[in-house]
């Protein structure tokens, strides 16, 4: 775990970071993002002491750094940079191999390890172990950099733009092969970046910095539903949540107050309650709101005994979907079953909100209704 506790970074006498607090907990990919000057860079060479504060604490797993031998823990953390900073006269192996030798590793598992990571991130030890940084494409240098940074086996890997002067393709296999180690090996990686779209792909949590002071630090989707201020809500973007369709869950678009009745109801009952509220069916549930069944109007005329129980006619075996659910996962089932509605449950089973075809195409036509508006002032101005 990684502490920032009240850090404040004078240089020259000017604030460049203004009371950080933040905690990063183990096997995080925590993602610094913000304008430029903003201090994310200055905020993670802080842990490594490449920068010490000008007051406050930064602390590893409880300890404060600055009571630890920097050389150690320098060697005890990965640390990628924009430019890969392989060492020419190096091959490539040697470069991976770099600390490894230093720290006195038994040339066995030294080489056992090389070939490991070059296979990890995706370059062919017999091809690519005794060529040169010289031979090699950028984005191929940057794998040899994340290789190198993973050698020692560190818990805490800090990777400093590492993949902005990349082409597109390949920004986004070496984006893929971070994700993949983070999520197999459960490192603590602290990545910054301007990219928003990478900060989304990549981070379990985001901190969002402005003029030296955090001011949102929070997990993607909560950065995309509840921005805490106007700054947020455009450096993220207004319209971003739906380039992330994964994040929208049936919670955030359910109807929250289907139509419902008690199965005690009688038929007779519950035709006047589908009549006052304008539909043709009526979920039951029990009086703690756990949902039971379902009835149509279709059953109810085939029951002409208006008297009966609603308990004793309804669906009891419908499908349902939970209030975490993806809206992908909702039109998917909803397509594969051929079904007009789905009720949406908690973690509990309870009743939850209601999510029908026409709601959904609504929501989505909305959307589609709003960027256009958007583009519409845009050209007039």
């Amino acid at each position: 775990m990684i502490q920032f506790k009240n850090v404040n970074k004078n240089f020259n006498g000017k604030p460049i970071l203004k009371d950080i607090n933040l905690t990063i907990e183990k096997g995080q990919l925590v993602v610094f993002i913000g304008p430029s000057g903003c201090g994310k860079t200055t905020t993670l060479k802080m842990i490594n002491k490449l920068l010490t504060p000008t007051s406050g604490e930064v602390l590893i797993n409880g300890k404060n750094i600055n009571t630890q031998n920097t050389i150690k823990l320098r060697r005890n953390m990965g640390y990628v940079i924009q430019q890969a900073g392989l060492l020419p006269h190096l091959t490539i192996g040697d470069n991976i191999a770099l600390i490894a030798n230093i720290e006195k590793m038994p040339k066995d598992k030294i080489k056992a390890k090389v070939n490991e990571l070059l296979n990890l991130v995706g370059l062919d030890p017999d091809e690519y172990i005794n060529k040169y940084p010289k031979q090699l494409s950028g984005g191929q240098q940057q794998r040899v950099g994340v290789a190198r940074a993973l050698v020692m086996d560190p818990d805490v890997i800090l990777m400093d733009e590492p993949f902005s002067a990349l082409d597109p393709i390949t920004k986004t296999q070496l984006q893929d092969e971070i994700f993949n180690i983070q999520q197999n090996f459960k490192k603590t990686i602290i990545f910054v970046t301007h990219d928003m779209d990478e900060a989304l792909k990549l981070g379990d949590k985001i901190c969002i910095l402005d003029t030296g002071s955090i001011v949102q630090f929070d997990t993607p989707e909560e950065l995309l539903k509840n921005p805490i201020n106007d700054f947020v809500r455009d450096f993220v973007g207004k319209n971003r949540i739906w380039n992330q369709p994964e994040l929208i869950k049936a919670k955030d678009i359910m109807i929250e107050r289907p139509i419902k009745s008690v199965g005690e109801r009688t038929i007779l009952q519950a035709i006047e309650i589908m009549k006052s509220s304008h539909v043709d069916s009526l979920l039951v549930v029990d009086k703690a709101n756990f949902l039971c069944g379902l009835v149509t109007l279709k059953q109810i005329r085939k029951n002409p005994d208006k008297s009966k129980m609603l308990k004793d006619i309804m669906i009891k075996d419908i499908l349902t979907v939970n209030t975490e659910d993806s809206i992908i996962d909702v039109l998917a089932l909803i397509k594969k079953e051929s079904v007009s509605f789905v009720p949406v449950i908690d973690e509990n089973l309870k009743l939850s909100g209601l999510l029908t075809k026409s709601s959904l195409l609504s929501i989505l036509s909305n959307q589609f209704i709003d960027e256009d508006e958007e583009e519409e002032v845009e050209d007039n101005e």
